[in-house]
């Protein structure tokens, strides 16, 4: 077992190698179940129930809050103290809170600065063969509000993306559509030379330069099948604005250069301010009077914009432009045909 070993790498030189791995096993045991009998932890380590006493003893000096449990069997209990004693992490676990670190240090939380240092304390104690696959770690967080935790995705994927952007190595993939059905016959892997990885509102993405369509693109990394052997290396090229959290923004608004909406509007709604500022958004909301408010708001589209004002559910004056004024027409067409049944 690979782990964080912090204080219990400095146990006094008397201590036996097999001792100081015994001890690790132990801790790595209580750490994931509550109770454990006495019995139960000799068996699984192979040692006498005296030497179990024993090595809980010693956990015991080393600042670990390790419970006698009473009962038939007797046992012991694994609990949090008034310090922070060292802790054991396995593999899997090392390499989620690094990335966990890496996105609290971008996610402008106000915890900046306290991740970086942590993830500095983690990298220090880590293994060689760990450090260096987390060091290859490169995480964009995107602030976004709205959806919660997104798609498992697999972490040895982010681990192999994260390499392949540091080591500037075109990647081939075979991307999953959401309507398997729509695809027919074999489909020829994708190629893109990835530059950031990025997570926002609980999904994660690959932002890449397209060779073959010669624009840049956006990928849902739990819709990527990477195949191997990588691509060619390439020259990194400038991400237009140079700023991933803009770009990414721009681009989910529809928008293909600046942070814009590509569609905005002006209307007047005969509702509180109060009411109309928790669901407009990114949108401006002006206060006209006790059930009056100004509102500036964009969307993808015409169509889109009409749409999420209807969602208000109350009269609408539209300010301008005058395509908006259009897109309601359009809507109210649409609407009445619904109603018709046609």
């Amino acid at each position: 077992m690979s782990a964080i070993r912090g204080n219990l790498a400095t146990m006094p030189t008397a201590t036996s190698t097999a001792t100081s791995r015994r001890l690790l096993s132990l801790l790595s045991l209580l750490q994931v179940r509550r109770d454990w009998p006495g019995g139960l932890l000799a068996q699984r380590l192979g040692v006498s129930d005296r030497t179990v006493r024993r090595d809980v003893d010693r956990l015991r000096e080393l600042g670990y809050l390790v419970h006698a449990v009473k009962g038939p069997e007797g046992g012991y209990r694994l609990d949090a103290g008034s310090e922070l004693p060292p802790l054991l992490f396995d593999d899997e676990q090392a390499i989620a809170l690094a990335v966990a670190l890496r996105i609290a240090v971008g996610a402008g939380a106000g915890i900046e600065e306290a991740a970086t240092r942590a993830l500095a304390t983690v990298r220090q104690v880590l293994p060689a063969r760990l450090r260096q696959r987390i060091d290859a770690l490169e995480i964009t967080a995107v602030e976004s509000a709205g959806r919660g935790a997104g798609p498992r995705v697999d972490t040895e994927v982010l681990l192999a993306l994260s390499a392949a952007i540091r080591a500037a190595e075109e990647l081939r993939f075979d991307y999953v559509s959401p309507t398997p059905a729509a695809e027919t016959g074999l489909q020829p892997p994708r190629r893109v030379q990835p530059h950031h990885l990025v997570i926002q509102g609980g999904r994660w993405y690959l932002i890449g330069w397209n060779p073959e369509r010669g624009d840049w693109r956006i990928y849902r990394v739990d819709r990527m099948r990477l195949r191997t052997p990588h691509g060619p290396r390439f020259t990194p090229r400038q991400l237009p604005g140079g700023d991933v959290a803009a770009f990414v923004s721009a681009r989910f608004k529809g928008s293909e250069g600046a942070d814009n909406w590509p569609c905005c509007g002006e209307v007047i709604l005969d509702l509180a301010a109060a009411r109309v500022a928790p669901f407009a958004g990114d949108g401006v909301v002006e206060e006209l009077g006790p059930a009056r408010t100004r509102l500036l708001i964009g969307s993808w589209s015409w169509a889109g914009l009409a749409a999420t004002l209807m969602r208000f559910d109350t009269d609408i004056e539209v300010i301008g432009p005058q395509t908006l004024r259009d897109a309601f027409a359009d809507l109210s067409h649409r609407a009445e045909r619904a109603a018709r049944g046609r």
